[in-house]
C-alpha cells in the first residue's frame, strides 16, 4: 500500500490504534493531536504527527495545507475521529457548553472535510470516514450534547454522501458502541468544567454518573478494543463498494435492529434501561 490518510484524535484510543495499524499496513499516516506532550510522544512512536485543534480554523487550514503539500495534492483519505462527550442533563447545558461540543464534534469536522474535498474531487477518488456513535441514532439520557453532535454529523454525512455520488469519493460512517479508550476521562473533565452538579435538580443522578466516569476499566457490557473499529475503517478504505454505515459492538447492532421495530415509547424504555440514568 502507498496510500495516504489523515487521522484526527490520535493521542489515545481508536485514533491511536488505527494510526499505528494503518501505518504497519503500509499507509502513509498523518496523525493529529492537540497537546504538545502527545504530539512529541506520537512522533517518538514513529507517527508523522501534526497539531490540530478543531475549534481553530487557522489550525484546520494549516493541517490541510500541510498534508496536501506533503502528498502533492493527492491525499487519499480522511478519518475524522477526534471528539469528546459532554455529560450532563439537557437543562444543565449552557450555550457555551453546547458550542464547545459542536466546535469539537461537528463544525471542525465539516471545515476540515471541506478543505480536503477539492483535491479528492480533482483526483476523482478518495475516502471520507466519520467516526460517529451508536448515540448518533439512539439518544440516551444525560448525554444530550454528545447525542446532538452525533445526530448532526450523521445528517451532514448522509447529505454529503448523496452529493458526492459519481465523484469517485466515498463517504462512510463508523458507529461504535462502547470501545476501550480515555473517553470517560475526557468527559469527566468537561463535566466539571460546565456542570454545577451541587445546584442541579439532577444531583442524585450525577452521583451515579460520576462513579461511572471515574471507574477504571470497562464499565459497559460488550466493550470491545479499538481493533474492532480498525477492521471497519480498513473495509471503508479498501473495499470497492464501501458501506454507508458500519456498526461496531453488539449494543450498536441491538439498537439498530430494535429501533426499526419498536414504537417510540417502547424504544424510550429500552434506552432508559440501557443508559441506566447516566450510570452506564
Amino acid at each position: 500500500m502507498s496510500e495516504s490518510i489523515l487521522i484526527t484524535g490520535c493521542s489515545s484510543g481508536i485514533g491511536h490504534h488505527v494510526a499505528h495499524a494503518l501505518q504497519t499496513r503500509g499507509y502513509r499516516v498523518f496523525a493529529t493531536a492537540r497537546n504538545e506532550e502527545d504530539i512529541a510522544r506520537l512522533n517518538s512512536e514513529g507517527l508523522e504527527t501534526l497539531y490540530l485543534e478543531y475549534a481553530d480554523s487557522d489550525s484546520i487550514r494549516s493541517t490541510a495545507n500541510h498534508v496536501l503539500e506533503q502528498t502533492d495534492g493527492k491525499l487519499y483519505a480522511l478519518f475524522n475521529n477526534g471528539a469528546y462527550g459532554q455529560p450532563g442533563a439537557v437543562e444543565d447545558l449552557s450555550r457555551e457548553a453546547l458550542t464547545a461540543q459542536f466546535e469539537a464534534n461537528f463544525f471542525g469536522w465539516h471545515e476540515l472535510t471541506c478543505a480536503l474535498l477539492p483535491s479528492m474531487r480533482q483526483q476523482q477518488r478518495g475516502r471520507i470516514i466519520q467516526n460517529s456513535s451508536v448515540l448518533g441514532f439512539a439518544a440516551m439520557a444525560y448525554r444530550g450534547a454528545y447525542n446532538a453532535s452525533k445526530f448532526a454529523i450523521e445528517g451532514l454525512t448522509d447529505t454529503l454522501r448523496l452529493e458526492l455520488q459519481g465523484s469517485g469519493v466515498h463517504v462512510s460512517l463508523i458507529e461504535p458502541g462502547p470501545i476501550v479508550s480515555k473517553f470517560r476521562d475526557n468527559g469527566y473533565k468537561m463535566f466539571n468544567k460546565y456542570i454545577n452538579a451541587d445546584k442541579s435538580i439532577h444531583k442524585e443522578a450525577y452521583e451515579g454518573m460520576i462513579r461511572r466516569l471515574t471507574t477504571e476499566g470497562p464499565v459497559a457490557p460488550f466493550t470491545l478494543p479499538p481493533d474492532a473499529v480498525h477492521v471497519k475503517v480498513l473495509h471503508a478504505l479498501e473495499s470497492k463498494r464501501p458501506k454507508a454505515r458500519y456498526y461496531v459492538t453488539k449494543p450498536t447492532w441491538f439498537m439498530g435492529i430494535t429501533k426499526r421495530f419498536l414504537s417510540t415509547r417502547q424504544m424510550d424504555r429500552v434506552l432508559m434501561k440501557a443508559g441506566g440514568g447516566g450510570k452506564r
